[in-house]
């Protein structure tokens, strides 16, 4: 979700900035910015994303047309850029910790913040006729704790982790997988797939995991190209934070 807003802004002619943790934990690598983590750069549908570890190296990634992605997990860098904008994408269902002065416009996507109080604006993210839309009082829907459905599957698309240790994958994101097939493992405990279909995300190999966190998605609509590009919900989050922004600077 945070790639799909930091890309859409990109490709509107902002400048944008994304904080991440030592060990990203995102399942569609293929379209996170977070993987620039472990491999210095990543290309998202024709953008940029390049590690970065201070102040200089971020306005460097900018002149290079490049989305910086920086390790710091509690956004201290903040407090050296000043943005005009902040944007919380942890999607953690609640607030962590981000408040409504950090910078002129706060927006927070998801249930955890109050407009008007926690942050400034919130973006709907539950699936349905009002994603993407921007709350300027109150809050986003509450989380229903259910995967949304694809193809008529909800938690049977979900890949979890059948013991806590070091994850292994053993197939690649966009590989074809069917019932009953193993697609990971921890621990030598292995993890099979229970439905046939592409194997849309999966956690990078080497991370320490517990046991039922999630850690793969199973799309039984079974289309490999999807695997490689922003989904819908991400693109319609995205255009909320931007219509959030436009508003904000444009009256």
């Amino acid at each position: 979700m945070a790639t799909g807003v930091a890309h859409r802004l990109a490709r509107s002619g902002f400048r944008v900035g994304l904080t991440e943790i030592l060990h990203p934990l995102a399942i569609r690598r293929e379209v996170s910015f977070g993987e620039a983590v472990f491999e210095r750069q990543k290309e998202v549908e024709g953008v940029m994303a390049k590690r970065v570890s201070g102040v200089e190296e971020i306005y460097q990634a900018w002149r290079e047309g490049k989305v910086p992605v920086m390790i710091d997990p509690d956004c201290s860098i903040r407090e050296a850029l000043r943005p005009d904008v902040v944007v919380d994408a942890i999607l953690a269902k609640r607030n962590t910790g981000t408040h409504i002065e950090e910078a002129p416009l706060v927006i927070g996507l998801g249930p955890g913040f109050y407009a008007g109080r926690d942050v400034h604006l919130v973006i709907e993210t539950n699936r349905g006729h009002h994603l993407g839309r921007v709350i300027e009082e109150g809050e986003a829907e509450a989380d229903t704790g259910v995967p949304g459905e694809i193809a008529g599957y909800t938690w049977e698309r979900v890949l979890r982790a059948p013991a806590s240790g070091r994850f292994k994958g053993r197939k690649r994101i966009g590989d074809r997988v069917e019932k009953g097939e193993v697609v990971a493992e921890v621990e030598g405990v292995l993890l099979e797939s229970k439905i046939a279909g592409v194997l849309r995300g999966i956690l990078h190999d080497g991370l320490w995991v517990e046991e039922r966190m999630k850690v793969g998605d199973v799309d039984p609509r079974g289309i490999r190209e999807h695997c490689f590009h922003i989904s819908e919900k991400a693109r319609a989050i995205g255009g909320g934070v931007l219509e959030a922004i436009l508003g904000k600077y444009n009256r």
